[in-house]
């Protein structure tokens, strides 16, 4: 069970949705210091919902939500929605320094410590190249990063972030979700995401929060919820095994080869094969390709000895046959 001092939001049979129309009840959620979280489950289920709730900008059905810190709300959680900014003529360093506005007196200056903690933001996000452009020049992702950096200027104990690689490539994507992940760890914050990222969320989260289809939410480390089959029946996948992180292909060509090595040319040679429909296995057969070192690949086919540089010439010869 979590020490109290570690829990930063924690929910008491929270139900949440639109009038009569209920997303999701009976939520008893905690979120602890120093853990990224991630909500996860199909399209439409309300994940964006939820955050938005846990944000305070949509009201509870029923229960309660509940910080550790009696602060304003702005002095507690921080949020990143999906929602587009309008005033796109303001800099990437102005709307930096929103997340800094909550703590400012009347006067609306900036003291030493909120230029420091603002610069420290846009470092932590890199995007120290981007602070003079107005928002109308940047594309959808950097837009993104910038919101990411208002959020941590605003130095909360918890964060909320809907879709927050939504409009980044694969390098930022990942880059992105570390910096959340580093971010927790090092600051003790907890920060809540609500994201399609499977395959980042499992090698990166802390804890899953998991739409049920009990209108629940069903929380655990991502390994467990793995193992235990409980992400197969939430998402049904079709064609994919989470377990392997692979996508299941057809042995189409009603040929089985053998496959001897190790390490990452054993592996992408073995995508490779099952990709183009061979049937894969460590036993012996009249076809065996031996990957060695160097990026050469030995084959012995019906007593025939051939080698070659590179995956794509050994298919070409295996798919002659």
């Amino acid at each position: 069970m979590a020490e109290p001092k570690s829990i930063l939001l924690q929910t008491q049979s929270l139900s949440v949705g639109y009038g009569n129309h209920i997303l999701f009840k009976g939520l008893n959620l905690v979120a602890e210091a120093g853990n990224l979280i991630c909500i996860m489950g199909p399209n439409g289920v309300g994940k964006s919902t939820l955050i938005r709730t846990l944000a305070g900008l949509q009201k509870p059905i029923s229960g309660e939500i509940a910080f550790r810190s009696k602060n304003e709300i702005h002095h507690q959680l921080a949020v990143v929605l999906t929602d587009r900014v309008s005033s796109v003529n303001m800099t990437v360093y102005e709307l930096v320094t929103f997340g800094r506005y909550p703590y400012l007196n009347w006067s609306i200056q900036l003291k030493k410590e909120d230029s420091e903690i603002i610069q420290r933001s846009i470092e932590q996000v890199q995007i120290e190249h981007l602070v003079a452009k107005r928002l109308f020049e940047l594309s959808d992702g950097q837009l993104q990063m910038v919101m990411i950096a208002r959020a941590i200027a605003q130095d909360t104990p918890v964060i909320l972030l809907d879709e927050p690689t939504a409009h980044l490539d694969l390098n930022n994507r990942v880059w992105i979700m570390k910096l959340l992940k580093m971010l927790a760890r090092k600051t003790k914050k907890a920060i809540i995401v609500a994201t399609h990222e499977l395959d980042l969320a499992l090698q990166m989260s802390d804890v899953i929060w998991l739409t049920g289809k009990e209108k629940n939410i069903l929380s655990g480390i991502p390994e467990d919820l793995v193992l235990n089959g409980t992400f197969d029946e939430v998402f049904q996948f079709k064609g994919f095994d989470l377990k392997t992180g692979k996508v299941q292909h057809e042995s189409h060509r009603g040929k089985t080869v053998q496959l001897v090595g190790e390490g990452y040319a054993y592996l992408w040679t073995k995508n490779a094969l099952e990709r183009k429909g061979f049937e894969v296995t460590p036993d012996d057969m009249s076809c065996k390709i031996t990957t060695l070192e160097g990026s050469v690949w030995s084959v012995f086919n019906n007593g025939v000895s051939e080698t070659f540089d590179s995956i794509r010439a050994l298919m070409l010869y295996l798919e002659r046959d």
